[in-house]
């Protein structure tokens, strides 16, 4: 082979790998919404899971494709690791389509029929097809199909360089002697294969080069059948990695999985073939014996196909054995804290109401003071940036959030139970609350983004923005801590203090507003400040809002009165119609408005 020859080899490998990738990418752009749902509902019948995983993957020529596709679905909880051993052992198998496809290079003469089927015919058709849909036709996903026909042609027209590039082989007395030598040698050919797939991360691009190369005459069963189960490890070793790049430990099994069906399926194919040749002499006649493209395509479709049936039986066994390379990891605090809080919520308290309702006010009051606990680190990283604490606060989230879903969801299943009326207004109460302190939550989260927006846009607040701030901040958490005792202690005392606070720190947020419009104009503080300063209080005045509606449900449990005129009993207090509340109204005016003069 002279250097031209050789550029023309890597050229036909380049457009080869380039057509295939094209054409995955066209066809799974088309499929993947589809197979998604397809394989969400697949059942535990690993026969079942094999057909799909084949049939997928003959769709998207690509077993790395699916498997990681796959193992997205076992991390998201969508198929279990069970559900995911038949799609792996099918995905080996679909890979050889494009191996059966690259075998119409054999078709020679015969009738225009069959000559259509040849790749120096089939490839000018598909480019003139992929061209004429990107290009002229204009339909529905007209885009993607010249896309898929365009890859087809330029897969071809590769495969047609190689063959062409490697054809003065066929008369190269030295390469005939390296496939000797493979031949003699499995370990080389075994590490050959392995290393050109796991380069190229393709199984099938891997098959193709052999077959391109059978074209010399040179290879044969001998020569090659250590080269295709080193492509098969090398190929599975990306699929492996990738797989375990995900934080789910049944998601790095599906890798693991596949590395274990693939070298126990090279294991299987060695011993068959040692015993076929030492014992029966049935491959005698073919050892030795030139193959061709299509030999090489059905014997990877033998090997894949008897593989995966021979293992598809005894699938769990690789399951198990996961398990022991993959240790569950131990729960985290976030982890652990939410598991004790769920396992509060057992349905089989439903057999006594009151146990059940106890049970989620112990869950809601973990919201409750994980909320509380969020508005106070977030308001402490408003005046001092730190990014843990955010971490902290968007994992208190996190909790509060699935805690909310939970005991929604117990709550609901409790209520055809229910026969008290004065149960029935409990769960309601519970219902209302956990609303409020998931709401809670969120406000927290969205303090921290403005935390984080004046850190990346490296503003600062006036002093005198910085003192209101701290006299809010101090608002809010007395209100806060009103809210979590009247829920947590049923401290109705606690319920009766939240409105008159809630109002002096929406007279709070009003004179801030009004300091902030000033110093805008006297032109110390830039627009963007007061963006951000305005959010802060806008989630400032949400935050005592869902601690007033919090009072006023705890108040409602214990006041039926309040209870059938909640909005009407609140315009009262606002209206001065209750000494109590003008009391503690006057107190508090006077004590913040006092600071916030200081502040000033």
């Amino acid at each position: 082979m002279t250097v031209f020859d050789f550029i023309s080899l890597f050229g036909g490998l380049a457009l080869f790998l380039y057509g295939m990738r094209i054409m995955g990418d066209g066809l799974k752009s088309q499929s993947t919404g589809t197979m998604k749902r397809v394989m969400g509902h697949m059942t535990g019948n690993p026969l079942l899971s094999f057909i799909l995983g084949m049939l997928v993957t003959a769709l998207i020529q690509s077993s790395t494709a699916t498997i990681v596709l796959t193992a997205g679905l076992v991390s998201a909880g969508v198929l279990t690791l069970h559900q995911s051993l038949g799609i792996i052992l099918g995905a080996n198998v679909g890979t050889t389509i494009t191996a059966q496809i690259i075998r119409l290079l054999d078709i020679d003469g015969g009738t225009s029929i069959l000559r259509l089927f040849k790749p120096s015919t089939l490839a000018p058709i598909a480019a003139i097809v992929g061209i004429l849909f990107i290009m002229v036709i204009k339909v529905k996903n007209a885009g993607t199909i010249g896309t898929i026909a365009m890859g087809f042609g330029i897969l071809f027209t590769g495969l047609l360089n190689m063959t062409s590039a490697v054809a003065p082989l066929s008369s190269s007395e030295s390469f005939a002697n390296l496939f000797v030598t493979l031949g003699n040698q499995p370990i080389l050919g075994f590490l050959a294969g392995a290393g050109v797939a796991f380069l190229i991360q393709s199984s099938s691009a891997s098959v193709g080069i052999l077959q391109a190369l059978s074209v010399t005459g040179q290879l044969s069963l001998g020569s090659i059948y250590a080269i295709l189960l080193g492509i098969y490890l090398g190929d599975c070793v990306t699929t492996s990695l990738v797989c375990g790049l995900s934080s789910s430990a049944d998601s790095k099994r599906t890798g693991i999985v596949h590395v274990m069906f693939n070298i126990a399926g090279m294991l299987l194919i060695f011993v068959v073939l040692t015993i076929l040749r030492a014992a029966t002499g049935l491959l005698d006649n073919i050892w030795s014996s030139p193959i061709t493209s299509g030999g090489i395509a059905n014997t990877h479709t033998i090997f894949k196909l008897g593989t995966a049936l021979l293992l598809l039986p005894v699938c769990g066994i690789f399951e198990k054995l996961s398990h022991r390379v993959i240790k569950d990891a131990p729960p985290s605090e976030k982890e652990a804290r939410l598991s004790s809080q769920l396992a509060l919520l057992d349905p089989a308290l439903y057999s006594s109401c009151a146990l059940a309702l106890e049970s989620a006010r112990k869950t809601i009051s973990t919201m409750a003071d994980l909320s509380h606990d969020g508005v106070d680190a977030a308001l402490d990283v408003l005046a001092s940036y730190d990014a843990s604490t955010i971490s902290e606060i968007n994992a208190n989230e996190d909790i509060i959030d699935s805690l909310a879903d939970h005991t929604s969801q117990y709550l609901v299943g409790l209520f055809p139970r229910i026969k008290s009326p004065h149960f029935n207004d409990t769960l309601n109460f519970y219902l209302k609350c956990i609303s409020e302190f998931e709401r809670i939550g969120d406000y927290a989260v969205n303090l921290t983004e403005n935390a984080t927006e004046l850190k990346e846009k490296k503003i600062a607040f006036s002093d005198y923005a910085k003192n209101e701030l701290a006299v809010i901040c101090e608002a809010l958490n007395e209100v806060m801590d009103y809210a979590r005792a009247a829920f947590a202690d049923d401290d109705i005392a606690a319920a009766r203090r939240i409105e008159p606070v809630e109002e002096v720190i929406d007279n709070l947020v009003a004179a801030m507003r009004e300091n902030h419009l000033q110093r805008l104009k006297d032109g110390t503080c830039s627009a963007i400040q007061g963006i951000i300063f305005s959010d802060i209080l806008i989630n400032a005045e949400r935050i005592s809002d869902q601690c007033s509606n919090i009072g006023i449900y705890a108040l409602s449990e214990h006041d039926p009165e309040i209870a059938q005129n909640q909005h009407i009993y609140k315009q009262n207090l606002h209206r001065g119609t209750s000494e109590e509340y003008n009391a503690l109204y006057s107190e508090r005016q006077k004590y913040y408005m006092e600071k916030f003069k200081v502040s000033l």
